[in-house]
Formats: structure tokens, C-alpha cells, sequence
């Protein structure tokens, strides 16, 4: 059914039973969720009892699944096995290696029911969706000013602390946004890609595009 190999006809057979026939025989006590696996089932109740039972020797981390670990280990060994072969960008899990795929096939599962407007990841999806509900959850403990996404929130921490990550290799100038540094090397390269569809004019910032238009919109 699914070319899956086993070195013990014993396993085999147990995952045709489970996996294909959908046999579940082992049920969590505390919420009922079923397992084809006994293993399966003592990784999940250490949700339930909090054990992480594998830790990183490098920053003592802890985590409930010896593979969970390992991907964490990769952060400290700068170990990325799963490459793109298309933009050649690296990841340290399959997980993020399939996620950003679907940037390349178009694929885009994940739908909001209120416009219809699709994403290929679900976490885009759900930060997505509280432009219709007005949620912001993320508030700045400083100024009190809140946020629907936790990147603009860190993003903003920037202004009082400061902060200036993104940095131009022509001139050094340092931007707290990756999106203001990518404008601002505009100015080196000479590319516009925002063109007025009325004068042909054309500007390196979408911001200055919109601002220009108003001279026909008037």
C-alpha cells in the first residue's frame, strides 16, 4: 500500500493493521486521544505530566521527543541537512524544509473564510485573521501600544531599545526593519520597482508610488 520497508515481519504487520485499517488500541486516560502505537502514546502523555525527559547539553534545554532534540541540537552545530533545490536556502527540520516548498510550488492550503485569501502556512493564516476579528494580542509592555502579529511587536521593541539589526554593506547605515534596509539599498542600485500606470514615473518605494498618484487622483 505504501512501499514502507521492515526488517521484522512483525512490524510489518502491525503497521498494516493500525496505519492502513486505522486501529487505534492505545487511548490517553486524561484526554482520550487514541494511538496505533504504545510509543506514540508515551510521547503524548508527557504533554499531560510535563516530563522532558531529553536535554540539550549545550543550554540544558529540555524537550519531550529524542528527535525534537536532535533538531534543536542543529541550532548550536549550525547543522542544516534539508536543502531547497530550487533557492538552495537550508533548514534544520523537514518540517520547515516542507513549509517553505510550498513557496515555490504555489500551494496555498490553508484558506480564511471571511475573503477567501490563502496562505501557505497555517500560522500566516491565523495572524491573518485577526485583521478581521481587530485582535492584538502582542501589547508592548513599555507604551502599552498592541499588536495582531508577534514580529511587528518585536519590531517595534526596537524603537525604545534602540536597536538597529539590519545593516547596508555599501555605507553602513543600520535599519530596525529588514523591509526599511531593503528599500533604503535602493538608493545604491538604482532599482524602482513601483510604476506609476498613469505617467510611467517610477520610485523605489511603494510609499512614495502611492503618494505620487495622488497628483492625478488629486
Amino acid at each position: 500500500m505504501c512501499n514502507k520497508t521492515y526488517c521484522h515481519k512483525s512490524s510489518l504487520i502491525t503497521h498494516q493493521q493500525r496505519v492502513h485499517s486505522g486501529e487505534r488500541p492505545y487511548s490517553c486516560e486524561v484526554c482520550n486521544k487514541a494511538f496505533c502505537q504504545k510509543s506514540s502514546l508515551i510521547i503524548h502523555q508527557r504533554i499531560h505530566s510535563g516530563e522532558r525527559p531529553y536535554s540539550c547539553e549545550v543550554c540544558n534545554k529540555a524537550f519531550s521527543q529524542k528527535y525534537t532534540l536532535i533538531t534543536h541540537q542543529r541550532i548550536h552545530s549550525g547543522e542544516r541537512p534539508y536543502i531547497c533545490d530550487v533557492c538552495n536556502k537550508a533548514f534544520t527540520d523537514h518540517g520547515s524544509y516542507a513549509r517553505h516548498q510550498r513557496i515555490h510550488n504555489g500551494e496555498r492550503q490553508y484558506t480564511c473564510e471571511v475573503c477567501n485569501k490563502a496562505f501557505s502556512q497555517k500560522n500566516a493564516l491565523t495572524t491573518h485573521q485577526h485583521t478581521h476579528s481587530g485582535e492584538r494580542q502582542y501589547t508592548c509592555e513599555m507604551c502599552n501600544k498592541a499588536f495582531s502579529q508577534k514580529g511587528n511587536l518585536i519590531t517595534h521593541h526596537r524603537l525604545h531599545s534602540g536597536e538597529r539589526p539590519y545593516v547596508c554593506d555599501v555605507c553602513s547605515k543600520s535599519f530596525s526593519r529588514q523591509r526599511s534596509l531593503i528599500t533604503h539599498q535602493r538608493t545604491h542600485s538604482g532599482d524602482c520597482p513601483y510604476t506609476c500606470d498613469v505617467c510611467n514615473r517610477a520610485f523605489s518605494d511603494k510609499s512614495n508610488l502611492i503618494r505620487h498618484q495622488r497628483i492625478h487622483s488629486g
